[in-house]
């Protein structure tokens, strides 16, 4: 039997609304894909720029391994010491990035361990000197194996003139903030270089008065 409508417009209407619809979906289509592109890059390269760690860092966690197998607990305790800190600084504003950052690392625990060593002694503890000695030798071993240039007083001296010669330069004053921009800040001249912060605070210091 054969229906007849009275309004074959509206039926056209009706047909075409799917189509259009279709239509609608394949136009956005290209439009998301090109979102997820995007965003697909944009990930990629936020993570490409991460900073690759300092040479030194990459070598002592592969030597913790080594210390591992070896049941080496001297190095062991060394390196984990180190390896935490360093790790605890990657979640701050100062992160160690260079070789040199971790060098001051060194050092320091080195000095926190000479330090704990002359308590030791005035105890009568033989046996945590001798451990704790062995744990220095093993900070300053890495710290003198990393390539970083050490400075001596007298390289501190002349960097530290040259620092005063720049700061009156740009004609501010001699101060013990300007002087240590100069030589600590980034870019400045004791960049990358292993050096004792205490002298130069004592060196500067003297330059400021």
């Amino acid at each position: 039997m054969a229906i007849r409508l009275s309004n074959p417009a509206a039926l056209q209407r009706i047909l075409s609304r799917p189509s259009r619809l279709i239509m609608k979906q394949n136009q956005a289509s290209p439009i998301i894909s090109n979102i997820t592109i995007m965003t697909q890059r944009s990930y990629y390269s936020t993570e490409q720029s991460e900073p690759s760690p300092p040479p030194l860092l990459t070598k002592m966690k592969g030597d913790l391994k080594t210390a591992m197998r070896a049941k080496d607990t001297t190095r062991l305790s060394v390196l984990r010491s180190v390896l935490a800190a360093a790790l605890n600084a990657s979640k701050t504003a100062s992160p160690i990035r260079t070789d040199a950052q971790l060098v001051a690392l060194l050092r320091k625990q080195a000095q926190a361990s000479q330090d704990a060593i002359d308590g030791f002694k005035a105890a009568g503890r033989d046996d945590l000197v001798e451990k704790e000695s062995a744990q220095v030798k093993v900070l300053l071993d890495y710290a003198a194996e990393s390539g970083v240039q050490v400075l001596s007083e007298q390289d501190l001296e002349t960097l530290a003139g040259q620092a005063r010669e720049q700061v009156a330069a740009a004609g501010d004053t001699l101060s013990m903030g300007n002087l240590m921009k100069m030589l600590a800040g980034p870019g400045g001249l004791l960049e990358g270089k292993d050096f004792d912060k205490t002298a130069v605070a004592k060196i500067v210091k003297k330059i400021a008065a």
